[in-house]
């Protein structure tokens, strides 16, 4: 008879979800939704306030990525000021960005995701996690761990802080690199860049090989990709053009300031996360036969819309990659192969700014007078490009602010691939514990943020009360 499944919570992910999977009559699954049940509300509360308090309050959105909103809050207070930082002040930034993701994509790799490659999507869930991986590698457990440590400290010395950070300020930076620190983080970015090949070297070695059989059937689904390139094509995670490629590989490229004429945002009663699509190719649809308008970002998409990499190790994994997997790659599950091409790009990328002799300047800010005035800051974030769009009256305060994360754009496609993933593996109402894990490794691929994507308010609370027995079967369903 009918069923509903519910893996609830979602578990190494950031921020809270469930899994709702409903079985008809013959144990075959009818549909599968991913319930996002925690609201944020940043873009409200925020109205009224100054503009140049965003770089601070944004931040606050999430502990695990506040530099990105940090980074996309300070460029879109740039622009509502009119100003552009002087070349030392955007280079902190930047290095401050690829910091950040190494410890992003360190965190994923090896704490969040690892556990279902090295331990195995079968093992029991008391040891699939980071204890059990501690306790199978403990060599690179420890070398991980200090590393990632190490990444938060070279934010510390260059920022204050590596947590809710303040250093980005409209105009620029808010202090110099001065030589001395620089000293400093040059052989902690040296060993951040060792520890991201042996990471890449080992992932294609021991981890990937074992499982492109999942690989090519887990999640796969079919869609467009959205990231940010330079004016030449080159992967650019800090600045640059969008690129909005379809799922033939054709693309159109435009600037980020014009990205509602590119984006639509839809919104759906079941989900307080918004539904991003790409308005020139038809209404919003996840049906998995005709999907419309439906796009990715993160990593994949990142590797898929970049014409190629400016630094030269992940350069070489990338055509090693696309000779693999082709451009565009449509499995879901490379999205942790391509984290690591990001993750060896950000070290590369670290230890060449730490090399310019430009990085340790005093000029890092410009003054900044408050008007009235439309601000769009984007960055690439570890979990796909991040908006901030801000507006402001005469004396700078807030009238509007619409930010669209980096997880909200694969809302839709996360759905797709948990019902991809649910419908291929549970038959005639047989699942077990490894089965629910291949699901949400689905979601995990994607490596999602929720307390950043939870925006969306069509003028409601959903609510939903479910009252059951003492032995858990449904009794009562109260919604508002």
């Amino acid at each position: 008879m009918a069923k509903t499944l519910l893996i609830q919570p979602v578990t190494r992910i950031e921020g809270h979800a469930k899994i709702t999977i409903r079985l008809d009559d013959a144990g075959e699954v009818d549909t599968a939704r991913v319930n996002v049940i925690e609201l944020r509300g940043f873009e409200r509360f925020c109205i009224g306030r100054p503009v140049e308090d965003m770089p601070r309050l944004t931040p606050r959105i999430c502990g695990v990525c506040p530099w990105s909103h940090h980074l996309a809050a300070a460029k879109a207070t740039d622009a509502v000021f009119g100003v552009t930082p002087p070349p030392a002040g955007r280079k902190l930034r930047e290095l401050c960005n690829s910091i950040a993701y190494m410890e992003e994509h360190i965190l994923h790799f090896y704490f969040l995701a690892g556990a279902d490659f090295l331990l195995g999507p079968d093992a029991d869930y008391s040891v699939r996690n980071v204890i059990g991986i501690l306790q199978a590698a403990p060599e690179v457990a420890t070398r991980v761990v200090k590393v990632r440590h190490m990444c938060a400290k070279m934010l510390e010395i260059l920022a204050g802080k590596a947590i809710h950070p303040q250093a980005a300020v409209p105009g620029g930076f808010s202090k110099p690199l001065l030589a001395a620190e620089r000293d400093r983080l040059r052989p902690m970015a040296d060993e951040a860049l060792e520890l991201a090949k042996f990471t890449m070297a080992f992932a294609k070695e021991s981890v990937f090989p074992k499982y492109l059989d999942v690989v090519k059937s887990l999640g796969v689904i079919t869609t467009g990709f959205l990231g940010t390139v330079t004016d030449s094509g080159a992967l650019d995670l800090y600045d640059g053009k969008l690129r909005m490629m379809a799922p033939d590989g054709s693309y159109e490229d435009f600037p980020y300031e014009r990205y509602t004429e590119f984006i639509a945002e839809h919104l759906e009663p079941w989900s307080y996360l918004k539904f991003p699509y790409a308005k020139k190719w038809g209404a919003f649809s996840m049906d998995a036969d005709q999907p419309g308008g439906i796009y990715r970002a993160n990593t994949l998409a990142r590797i898929n819309v970049c014409d190629h990499i400016a630094t030269p190790l992940a350069q070489a994994e990338l055509l090693e990659f696309r000779k693999a997997f082709g451009r565009p790659a449509q499995l879901t599950l490379l999205y942790h192969w391509a984290r690591l091409i990001e993750l060896l790009y950000n070290a590369e990328n670290a230890v060449r700014l730490l090399a310019d002799a430009e990085i340790t300047s005093t000029d890092t800010r410009v003054k900044v007078t408050p008007r009235a005035a439309r601000g769009v800051g984007c960055v690439e974030a570890p979990r796909g490009t991040l908006i901030h769009d801000y507006t402001t009256d005469a004396d700078g305060l807030l009238t509007n602010v619409n930010l669209i994360v980096g997880t909200t754009h694969n809302n839709a496609p996360i759905n797709m691939s948990v019902t991809q993933a649910a419908k291929s593996l549970i038959h005639k109402g047989k699942y077990d514990q490894g089965v629910l894990n291949r699901v949400e490794m689905s979601i995990r691929a994607y490596d999602p943020c929720l307390s950043c994507a939870t925006h969306g308010l069509n003028g409601r609370l959903a609510v939903r009360l479910d009252i059951l027995d003492s032995e858990g079967r449904l009794l009562e369903t109260l919604a508002n």
